[in-house]
């Protein structure tokens, strides 16, 4: 029997990736509660509109796309492939899983779980949203008295948790933990909607992925998703725009200067706020969101005076903000055994006693566009025809020679400044570095001679 809708017990929302979002009564009873409403403060893509000024769109919008590709998906397959028998609870578990997904995400979304936490101590290296979301669907049903079936809850959780705790999902119906957060080969539908999303927000083009055309296309194997052979060039474009956005947008130099003054105000200021110390509980952690920077600008506490400074340089921009001094590509043969530059990498080679360690901050960069696979299309089965049921592997250099070598992760090493008249010292011990320690003599993003002459005149 074909899955059923009753769209007079549904909602509509109108968004501006996927038009109108059907949302049945159970998911509502989730969006109705403060819990998930904080997602409306949590920007998706952190501090990036301060850079790229379009891209103030909330974690909320996109687990409202998620949880609407989610269900396309599997009145997709149910339509297409009615031997898969699939129920309504499947239906409601992937769709719930969607929705859910970043109720774990914390203020100002990857930045305060990999800026942030790490720094605050050991006990936080291993905290991320995933598991926390977990947590928060729990914390949701029990405080608001939701009433879901407890085997589909289970299943949410385990769907949200499959790519970070698990390996291939087992049993029956595995293909279903695929769709949401796809530990096997990465193609999911929280990539189709953060790719759609984050490049219109910024004024990017996707490249040719097509969301429609991978969905028409997928087919169960083996209790497998698997996708027919002719769209295998639009599985490398979703991997490839993802490595895209990754190097124009989320990593952007700029970006990441106020990303690391952010990490600094926030550990200056956990002491007194104490946000460290509600990350694992949901009773305290709901309450934290992007508002956190406002509380921080406009306190006249003195515990937070030195928190309060830096987020007001951030606002300021300009030579408040870190200054981005040189940027280096890590050459190829030395990518895989590459280990963190530090400041006192740095510090090693600069001259005069200028510099101390505390004025210069490096951010190592990895871009993946495969993910942390050896190939492209690693782990993800084709098939010839739709009356075919055998399973076909392909690599990415065979689909087109412009995909190969996008399986080789790229390591970047930014160094910056926290003042401005540090810049040319940095920039010297950097290019020094680089000399020694890779033989390279020039540089990606070197600092404009122009800005390094105005400091010089501005010194004399």
């Amino acid at each position: 029997m074909p899955l059923r809708r009753n769209r007079s017990d549904e909602k509509d929302v109108l968004d501006n990736v996927h038009d109108n979002i059907h949302i049945d009564p159970l998911a509502q009873d989730f969006i109705d509660t403060v819990e998930f409403q904080r997602l409306r403060d949590v920007k998706q893509l952190g501090l990036c509109n301060l850079v790229y000024p379009g891209a103030t769109h909330s974690r909320l919008e996109h687990s409202l796309g998620v949880y609407n590709f989610a269900r396309a998906t599997v009145f997709n397959l149910d339509s297409c492939w009615p031997e898969l028998e699939l129920e309504q609870s499947d239906l409601t578990s992937v769709g719930l899983a969607g929705l859910l997904h970043d109720v774990g995400h914390g203020p100002f979304s990857h930045v305060f779980e990999n800026e942030f936490l790490p720094r605050i101590g050991a006990g936080l290296l291993k905290w991320h949203h995933e598991a926390m979301s977990g947590k928060m669907v729990d914390f949701i049903v029990d405080r608001n008295y939701i009433d879901v079936d407890a085997g589909v809850l289970k299943r949410v959780k385990d769907m949200i948790l499959c790519s970070s705790e698990r390996g291939a999902p087992q049993g029956d119906k595995a293909f279903l933990y695929d769709i949401v957060a796809n530990g096997r080969n990465g193609i999911d539908v929280d990539k189709f909607d953060y790719i759609l999303r984050d490049t219109r927000a910024c004024g990017l083009e996707p490249g040719t992925f097509k969301v429609c055309r991978l969905m028409d296309s997928m087919r169960v194997i083996d209790n497998e998703i698997c996708f027919r052979s002719n769209v295998a060039a639009t599985i490398c474009e979703l991997f490839v725009t993802r490595g895209n956005l990754f190097r124009e947008v989320y990593t952007h130099p700029k970006v990441k200067a106020m990303e690391l003054m952010l990490a600094d105000a926030l550990v200056m200021a956990d002491g007194f706020l104490g946000i460290s110390g509600m990350v694992d509980d949901p009773a305290s952690f709901w309450k934290l969101d992007d508002s956190l920077l406002k509380a921080i600008e406009t306190s006249d506490e003195p515990e937070l005076e030195a928190s309060r400074k830096l987020v007001w340089r951030m606002r300021r921009r300009g030579r408040e903000l870190y200054q981005f001094c040189d940027s280096l590509k890590v050459p190829a043969e030395h990518a895989e055994r590459f280990s963190a530059v530090t400041a006192e990498d740095i510090l090693c080679y600069a001259k005069g006693g200028v510099l101390q360690r505390d004025d210069i901050v490096v951010s190592n960069v990895k871009i993946d566009d495969a993910c942390g696979k050896s190939d492209l299309l690693e782990g993800v089965h084709f098939f010839k025809g739709y009356g075919s049921t055998e399973k076909l592997e392909l690599k990415a250099e065979e689909v087109g020679r412009s995909y190969a070598g996008h399986d080789v992760p790229q390591r970047i090493v930014r160094v910056y400044v926290k003042k401005y008249e540090h810049l040319e010292a940095a920039c010297d011990a950097f290019q020094a570095f680089q000399r020694e320690r890779y033989n390279v003599q020039s540089q990606m993003l070197r600092t404009p001679d122009s800005k390094r002459k105005r400091k010089t005149r501005r010194v004399s």
